[in-house]
């Protein structure tokens, strides 16, 4: 029988991975799946990664939506979000609650910011969309690469 640690992971090791290693990881694999709730339901999309601010153990994800969408109003009734990005042997699974409280200034930046070339080519104009951040509560990292895989947990703003 194989041994499982308590999130019902096969047994991992822990490789003292820093937390800024694991959001590394984001800089190459922007594009990840976003779950949202509707009505008790889940809801899956995907998303970009428009910006990442870390400041102590407080990190937020910058995206960006239409007002006019589904996830807009899932958001605004629900905020609490998870999210997993993938490649090779590594997934980063990661959870929080998402605001809409992006300044004006963050959001001009983000519209235009090398990397975001997607937002120009189907918007007009940087104020037609709705900016929100996620403010991370954990941060898991998964590779089951080498051997034993490597996991670490990281619990952010006090969780």
């Amino acid at each position: 029988m194989e041994a499982h640690t308590p999130n019902n992971t096969p047994a991992a090791r822990s490789a003292g991975l820093p937390l800024a290693a694991a959001l590394k990881f984001l800089d190459g694999h922007r594009e990840l799946a976003l779950a949202t709730v509707d009505g008790g339901s889940p809801r899956l999309r995907a998303f970009q990664v428009m910006g990442v601010e870390a400041r102590g153990d407080a990190v937020d994800l910058f995206f960006a939506t239409a007002p006019f969408k589904a996830v807009y109003a899932q958001l605004r009734a629900q905020p609490y979000v998870e999210m997993l990005a993938m490649a090779g042997t590594v997934s980063v699974r990661m959870g929080g609650e998402a605001s809409f409280d992006v300044s004006d200034g963050v959001c001009r930046a983000l519209f235009s910011a090398p990397g975001n070339e997607v937002l120009p080519r189907l918007y007009a104009a940087y104020d037609t969309l709705a900016y929100f951040r996620v403010r991370l509560r954990f941060v898991d990292y998964f590779d089951d690469g080498p051997a034993p895989c490597v996991y670490e947990h990281f619990a952010l703003n006090g969780q």
